[in-house]
């Protein structure tokens, strides 16, 4: 337990000491997320918070987890510094979709193929057990690159990729801590601290923006432990065996798992990449009936809570049943966010025309005074 409180508040301290540092270089630099069409903030947001969440989270875990009773981490911090530099690279100039995917294919497989982190077995879900070998590589994947991506696309109001990922860590980071693989507890509790220290400055309304660097890091994450999770939680040999973990590890996503799930199915089906963004997201649903930033983020928290508590209570009925009664619940809620429609204007600026106008392919704008002006007079 010492461990633990000593790697949650080592990553705490040192993202709470860095974040106000990067925001004084942001202010310096005058480098600044800037609203656009698709974009529910109004004003310049500095968007580097990845950078002092992933320095709390890495030096933390590299001081408590003990590499060489733990080989496979090696290649966990090798995977995450990859879509750290990758998310950092997509932040400040933006990255096309396909180098984005090569990039977190370049992660998925240093975990698959080196650091253990895959489904062989889909634990009794429709049926299914053991995997053939290429299903299971293909399998391992795609939910890699889903959870991955999970977290990116979710974070889209204040404070919400932050939260559901310290509910995520909570979880993961308590129950491996109750099963005596205190390595992937630690891992946990290291971003924990590292996301909370965070959470102080992002809270609505935010002062900072964790970018991709932290986003596509916490799905990165959160995709070795859910993995480990149910490959572990359904041995019957282990300390605590949980039944349907399949279903209860998805249950643990579910708010932006499936979310990202029905974005990318609905633009596969409207024949546009998975990756071209848009204002479908649940978050955006929600704000369309009114709610405001804070009010999205307790929502959704909630509601992914009350999954989790369903999904463990219901664990004896089997994964099958288990899912399809979630997603069942899910699509219900869903379809009466729907029902309101049109949603209502999100945006302030789309554009700005004159000398003062934004064209340029970088996320982190640097603003000029004329720019600043010009974004004033649009509010």
């Amino acid at each position: 337990m010492l461990d633990v409180l000593l790697t949650a508040s080592v990553s705490f301290i040192i993202s709470f000491l860095a974040i106000p540092v990067i925001l004084q270089i942001a202010d310096q630099k005058k480098l600044f997320d800037v609203p656009d069409e698709r974009k529910v903030h109004t004003h310049p947001v500095a968007s580097l918070g990845g950078v002092g969440i992933f320095g709390g989270f890495l030096l933390a875990s590299l001081l408590s987890i003990q590499g060489h009773l733990n080989p496979e981490f090696q290649y966990f911090f090798a995977a995450a510094l990859v879509i750290f530099f990758l998310g950092l690279k997509d932040d400040l100039i933006v990255l096309s979709a396909s180098k984005k995917f090569v990039g977190q294919m370049v992660a998925a497989s240093i975990l698959i193929h080196l650091g253990g982190i895959r489904l062989d077995s889909m634990h009794g879900l429709f049926g299914f057990e053991q995997l053939p070998e290429g299903f299971a590589l293909a399998l391992s994947y795609l939910t890699i690159i889903v959870v991955i991506n999970s977290f990116n696309l979710i974070d889209g109001v204040d404070g919400l990729a932050t939260s559901l990922g310290i509910l995520t860590m909570l979880i993961f980071g308590t129950y491996f801590f109750m099963i005596g693989y205190q390595a992937y507890s630690l891992l946990a509790f290291a971003l924990t601290g590292s996301l909370i220290a965070f959470l102080i400055f992002n809270h609505h309304p935010a002062k900072i923006f964790m970018g991709d660097s932290g986003s596509l890091m916490i799905g990165l994450v959160n995709a070795i432990l859910v993995i480990k999770f149910i490959n572990v939680a359904s041995e019957p040999s282990v300390a605590l065996p949980i039944e349907s973990a399949a279903a209860i590890g998805f249950a643990i996503l579910i708010v932006p798992l499936l979310d990202t799930l029905r974005v990318f199915a609905i633009r596969i089906f409207n024949g546009r990449s998975p990756f071209i963004p848009d204002r479908n997201h649940v978050h955006h649903l929600l704000l369309g009936w009114g709610l405001g930033h804070t009010a999205v983020t307790v929502t959704c928290v909630a509601i992914n809570i009350s999954f989790v508590m369903l999904a463990y209570m219901g664990r004896s009925l089997g994964s099958t049943s288990l899912l399809l009664i979630m997603l069942t619940l899910s699509f219900a809620g869903l379809g009466l966010l729907y029902y309101r429609k049109p949603l209502r204007t999100m945006v302030i600026a789309k554009s700005m025309s004159g000398p003062a106008e934004l064209k340029t392919t970088s996320k982190v704008v640097t603003l000029t005074q004329e720019t600043e002006v010009a974004i004033a007079d649009q509010k």
